[in-house]
């Protein structure tokens, strides 16, 4: 056991698990990880309180397993690192977002007390949570109708997996569940909450730290306007016209910027020395730009997972339709951090695989010796929607050019050719509204694991991928900011940059450049794919009356 050395943890939350790593500060080599399960899962089909099933698009989380399984990971994950705990300085955390919650003053959450343990929205909604659709419409029509100026910053459009669509929906479907919250918050900020505070029920609201990241890109809030004012609440319904004012407290900090330090019993839950800083939390995919060693401008960094978030930062600010959000200093300081997203990636590969009754391992062993477009076949990737540019939830996905010899593994190729063309549609966009795009890096749980997807990236895009050293960027990110978070006195840093050029790196001995001859036919592809993904296509339009489609039940 070595005790000169100091490390940082980065906790990354994930949809399906919470993953723990340690970090040495002055190289960046990980030491110690593990990663564990969350107990209950993903909440989608039946409540675990009382079984009932849930509405169809729901997805919550249990709070309990944040805490118990992150307790879990990271006894294992220091079990590894043999190291001791007072050789661990500082601690970030990056979560899912909009992944939020409404809790009590004191941290419990309220699907914690029995009065609202069987109610559905009382629980955690993930990121991925779709019930808020009309909630979605509500919002975006007030707000154009208003021309909320801050509605730019997002591309014109409020995303439907965003903050207050989740909050509105609450209060139209469970007002009793939006009267009793006394605080609505992420869960990167409850979990930052809990540990520098808690856990519940000892948190104090006046120790609340809220993140800039999250709140800037799901939140709508900006540092120079705050949050949306309350006449624009007002005016979508009476009730929300307080909600910021009064079951939003806490303060708001950038990540990498210490949030507390680590309580007395969170540390007794970690098996960690309390007071160790923790950072201001992060969106989980924006922790993987500075884990994928990226701290310049025009660089777009693809975090592609379960599903894809696409950051980039720039020196200046530009109106661009269907982003995400345009948040100064949103991801490093200094910048105006742009994300994009599609959101379903790995999702929708991982639906064909349960579907085909196969392995990812034989589809990308048969779909790489097939042609692009093999069979005259395309595809439509919005199978949760289509995030950017769109923005629109109604959407579903398509398969067209399907006959009776298709076989899975071209559904599969098409599925990973139709993100692919939807990334080159994102970056168009960007670079038709003035952002630079001007290198490509690629990180998250895919890249590393499928050279098929990212060789038609690059076919598609016709540019050179490079990959992120670590395959743990996101939670490497995380640790880069529990590094700040310790600040200069202990780690010797000066900059967040001169911390991402010392603990994060790009591979130099795999970079994945265009094949010339796909290029061409990719280029033909994609001109189809824009044909039919169009907002004001055929098929976009009947997609979103099937999503409203219910037929009278038939008898006999």
């Amino acid at each position: 056991m070595t005790t000169d050395k100091r490390y940082s943890l980065g906790f990354d939350y994930g949809t399906e698990s919470v993953r723990v790593v340690i970090v040495d500060i002055a190289t960046g080599h990980m030491v110690g990880q593990a990663d564990r399960r969350y107990t209950h899962g993903v909440i989608d089909r039946t409540l675990p309180t009382t079984g009932h099933n849930l509405p169809p698009d729901y997805a919550l989380q249990h709070p309990q397993d944040w805490l118990l399984n992150l307790a879990q990971a990271c006894h294992a994950a220091m079990a590894e690192a043999r190291i001791s705990p007072h050789q661990v300085v500082g601690i970030g955390v990056a979560f899912t977002s909009c992944t939020m919650l409404p809790t009590l003053s004191d941290g419990t959450p309220l699907c914690m007390l029995p009065q609202f343990q069987n109610v559905p929205l009382a629980w955690p909604k993930l990121w991925k949570h779709h019930g808020a659709k009309h909630q979605t419409d509500r919002l975006n029509a007030v707000a154009q109708e208003r021309r909320e100026p801050w509605l730019d910053r997002y591309g014109g459009s409020i995303g439907l997996e965003w903050f207050f669509p989740k909050i509105l929906e609450t209060l139209e479907l469970a007002p009793q569940v939006y009267a009793a919250a006394q605080v609505w918050l992420e869960a990167g900020d409850f979990l930052v909450w809990q540990l520098t505070t808690g856990p519940w029920p000892h948190c104090h609201t006046q120790d609340l730290v809220r993140s800039t990241c999250q709140a800037g890109y799901k939140g709508c809030w900006s540092k120079q306007a705050g949050f949306p004012s309350p006449e624009f609440f007002a005016a979508v319904h009476p009730s929300l016209a307080d909600v910021v004012a009064t079951k939003m407290p806490g303060r708001l900090c950038a990540p990498g910027q210490r949030a507390g330090g680590l309580s007395p019993a969170a540390a007794a839950l970690l098996e960690l020395p309390p007071g160790i800083p923790v950072s201001t939390a992060i969106i989980d995919a924006h922790a993987g730009l500075p884990g994928s060693g990226v701290c310049d401008n025009n660089t777009l960094v693809m975090v592609i997972g379960t599903s894809s978030c696409h950051l980039l930062n720039s020196a200046s600010q530009h109106r661009v339709p269907g982003v995400a959000g345009v948040v100064e200093d949103g991801i490093l300081p200094g910048s105006f951090g742009y994300e994009t997203g599609q959101a379903s990636v790995g999702d929708s590969l991982a639906w064909l695989i349960r579907t085909a009754g196969t392995t990812h391992e034989q589809m990308n062993q048969q779909a790489a010796a097939l042609a692009p477009g093999s069979h005259g076949l395309l595809a439509v990737d919005w199978l949760n929607g289509c995030r950017t540019p769109l923005m629109d939830g109604h959407l579903s996905g398509a398969f067209i050019g399907l006959s009776l010899t298709t076989q899975p593994a071209q559904l599969y190729r098409a599925l990973i050719e139709a993100t692919a063309f939807g990334l080159r549609w994102i970056v168009e966009l960007l670079v038709e509204n003035g952002v630079p795009v001007q290198h490509f890096v690629a990180g998250g749980g895919l890249p590393a694991k499928s050279p098929l997807l990212m060789q038609i990236y690059s076919n598609v895009l016709n540019a050179r991928i490079s990959l992120a050293e670590s395959q743990q960027s996101v939670a490497l990110g995380a640790a880069i900011l529990g590094c700040m978070a310790a600040g200069q006195a202990t780690t010797g840093y000066t900059s967040m940059t001169q911390i991402i050029r010392a603990m994060a790196r790009q591979r130099t001995d795999l970079i994945y450049s265009p094949h010339s001859a796909s290029v061409t036919p990719y280029n033909q592809l994609y001109a189809l794919y824009r044909r039919i993904t169009d907002r004001q296509s055929a098929v976009a339009g009947v997609m979103r009356e099937l999503r409203q489609f219910s037929p009278p039940e038939l008898s006999g």
